[in-house]
């Protein structure tokens, strides 16, 4: 990207990658609580996580497209995306635990009328045919809901992109190696998650910062390695918090 575009659009490049990277690890939260929920063993996770990448992938050339397209036409949206941003890190930051409620979820319920639904797994099986009857499985039905929750991640991360920049080309490719990685970040981070106690705080001020920078960009553009510092910054601090509160509490554990 440095040599095929500048140091511009690569610094551009990387800080997209690195703000949607960091914000899906908060969208992994919910993908080990919705394999929990409904008791995914670990060897079919893989192919739910397969398969909800690619909807992830098909929905952000929507939402990138549609997101341009309307801050070329209309200017004044861009203050529109910088106040959701900052309204959407202020809620991250206040909010309690995460919990899912798929039996509120009206396109699953939806689903549940559409599909007769097994009561068990069968395999990593999507649909089954019994006596002539195509039903869906329980793997069918955490499919969709993964996939409802990475349509919300998404209302979220990508106006916090389009706030460094509006280039299609960078805002996508960002996008998607942020995206192809999150499976494999999903497996090495899902016994850790405990960890990261303040990495949402963290996550909340990037977007607060990104939407201010946004709401703002007329008064003052600011320069995109500053950017990049303080979402490193900010991303780095959390996770050090984290990592040094959790071993101070360890360490005071009394012994057995």
């Amino acid at each position: 990207m440095y040599f095929w575009k500048g140091p511009e659009k690569s610094f551009e490049f990387l800080t997209g990658y690195i703000i949607e990277l960091s914000l899906s690890v908060d969208n992994l939260f919910l993908f080990i609580l919705i394999f929990k929920y409904f008791h995914v063993p670990v060897e079919y996770q893989h192919r739910v996580l397969f398969w909800g990448i690619l909807g992830a992938l098909v929905m952000r050339v929507i939402f990138i497209f549609a997101g341009i397209a309307l801050i070329t036409k209309f200017h004044w949206i861009i203050y529109v995306f910088g106040g959701f941003i900052i309204f959407t890190g202020i809620r991250m930051l206040f909010q309690s635990d995460q919990e899912v409620h798929p039996e509120r979820n009206v396109v699953i319920q939806w689903i549940k009328k559409l599909f007769p639904v097994t009561k068990g797994f069968y395999k990593d099986k999507f649909f089954i045919k019994r006596q002539g009857i195509l039903m869906a499985t329980p793997l069918f039905i955490v499919l969709v809901f993964v996939e409802m929750t990475d349509l919300i991640f998404a209302v979220d991360s990508i106006p916090a992109i389009l706030a460094i920049t509006t280039d299609s080309f960078i805002v996508f490719t960002s996008n998607v190696f942020a995206i192809l990685g999150l499976r494999s970040l999903y497996f090495s981070l899902a016994g850790m998650m405990g960890l990261f106690r303040y990495l949402h705080m963290g996550l909340a001020a990037i977007l607060i910062f990104i939407g201010l920078k946004m709401v703002l960009a007329d008064v003052y553009k600011l320069p995109i390695e500053i950017a990049l510092m303080v979402v490193l910054g900010i991303l780095a601090t959390s996770i050090i918090a984290s990592l040094m509160v959790g071993r101070t509490q360890k360490g005071l554990r009394p012994k057995a």
